[in-house]
């Protein structure tokens, strides 16, 4: 049913499309997957005709760059975070753009060797995406899903992407997706066995020290995590020690430093997030806070001349805002043995999140 993540590279290295799911639950969807290098007209008609969604070039950081690619909108309100860029056309070697052929030769305008601002136009009918540099490590998506595999594959970190339809119109979800994978002899793969693939030999966390540290609502370890793709670092504290025969109380934290140090308003009182989980985690004989440092596009990017602290009434400060983004939080779970844990907030979907070898057994009200 599922094929193993070196199998499902191997077809990807043969330019081959393949089908990959979040994970193996049945609400999940899934996306066509071709390597970027391989594309052709013919696959993204294939695409088009079978895969019926939008389709999309996923690239680095880096190629993006390269090509002067500016954000689609200033301010990403997207509820998955995805980042797209302005649509792009091939600049020469089109027609209208919109044909199987004229959208492969945009793609491979955009990845060739010198591709550059000249090499492409805007508007057009090519949809990129900027992958996180982390890969799935830091964001469980299909955008860092194509960059891994073509990658893992020895090509350029760039694929064409496509979400996978069902011919009414709805999502295709998991027993969908296999008769599909079935009916066209494609290779059907998960983001977290990609994930799992991944972490057998690599991460983008690094723990760089321990030590204990007494506080106000008791002692704790205190432990350091290197960033090596965002360059700076994360904390965990831990309260006692992982239990092998239950899980234990888990909260990640993403700081943000005003709310943090005073509060913010809720309902006809003050309250302190950061303060609360304390509180509620040291209760527990057993219990681990993550914190991690801001993310891009998080409230430490704005203007803060705008806000007043009272207006934070409704807002989800602490949160992760992009529920794909949970991928440092999690290696760094795993890293303090963490296999089995509740979760301390209201339940969310973790896509993936097997990948990292952790398994939410439940979720505690955290007011």
């Amino acid at each position: 049913m599922f094929s193993s993540i070196k199998h499902v590279i191997e077809d990807v290295k043969q330019g081959v499309p393949v089908v990959i799911l979040d994970d193996e639950n049945r609400e999940n969807e899934g996306d066509l997957i071709v390597a970027a290098e391989h594309v052709s007209a013919e696959n993204i008609n294939f695409m088009a005709t079978h895969g019926r969604g939008l389709i999309c070039l996923t690239l680095t950081s880096e190629q993006a760059t390269c090509l002067d690619l500016s954000p689609m909108v200033r301010k990403n309100r997207s509820s998955h975070g995805t980042n797209f860029t302005e649509s792009i056309e091939a600049a020469s070697g089109v027609t209208t753009g919109i044909s199987a052929k004229d959208r492969a030769t945009t793609v491979l305008a955009a990845i060739g060797k010198g591709a550059g601002p000249h090499s492409i136009v805007s508007p057009g009918h090519i949809f990129p995406l900027i992958a996180d540099p982390g890969g799935v490590l830091n964001r469980a998506g299909h955008t860092e899903a194509g960059c891994d595999l073509a990658r893992l594959a020895g090509l350029k970190p760039a694929s064409v992407i496509v979400e996978i339809l069902n011919a009414d119109g709805t999502m295709a979800r998991r027993d969908e997706l296999i008769k599909f994978a079935k009916k066209h002899r494609l290779k059907l793969g998960t983001v977290a066995d990609l994930i799992e693939f991944r972490l057998k030999n690599e991460n983008t966390v690094l723990k760089v020290s321990s030590r204990t540290i007494s506080t106000e609502f008791g002692t704790f370890l205190l432990f350091q995590y290197f960033d090596q793709i965002k360059k700076f670092s994360h904390y965990a504290l831990m309260k006692g020690e992982v239990p092998e025969d239950q899980a234990i109380l888990v909260r990640v934290h993403v700081h943000d430093l005003i709310t943090d140090l005073f509060g913010r308003k809720r309902g006809v009182g003050w309250e302190s997030p950061l303060k609360n989980t304390m509180y509620r985690l040291a209760k527990e004989r057993n219990s681990v806070l993550v914190l991690l440092n801001p993310q891009e596009g998080t409230r430490e990017d704005e203007d803060w001349s705008s806000h007043s602290i009272d207006s934070w009434e409704d807002s989800t400060l602490g949160e992760i805002p992009d529920m794909r983004t949970f991928g440092v939080g999690a290696q760094i779970l795993r890293d303090l043995g963490i296999r089995n844990m509740q979760v301390l907030g209201e339940p969310k979907s973790m896509h993936a999140i097997r990948g990292f070898g952790l398994n939410i057994v439940g979720y505690v009200p955290q007011y």
